[in-house]
């Protein structure tokens, strides 16, 4: 369930370089701390840091599922497989 509590992560202003260590670590943090629902602010503007972001998700393996927020097309809802 998301609140405004669901950990989120911003990459605004991020290099698409740095982008995949920024969000490994992010969602090992929080499988660690066993948030099994995490978001990843990305922006809608050129699409480069949307597709960098779900190609990183798609590669993790504690990645349970990922959609594009339906109310927000700049952030990416994440479930993780704890």
């Amino acid at each position: 369930m998301i609140t405004s509590k669901t950990p989120r992560l911003d990459l605004h202003g991020e290099e698409v370089a740095v982008v995949y260590t920024i969000v490994n670590n992010f969602i090992n943090d929080n499988y660690k701390m066993q948030n099994d629902v995490i978001i990843i602010i990305h922006g809608k503007s050129t699409n480069i840091l949307t597709k960098e972001v779900h190609r990183i998700l798609k590669e993790n393996k504690k990645v349970l599922k990922y959609n594009l927020n339906m109310w927000n097309l700049g952030e990416t809802i994440v479930y993780l497989d704890l």
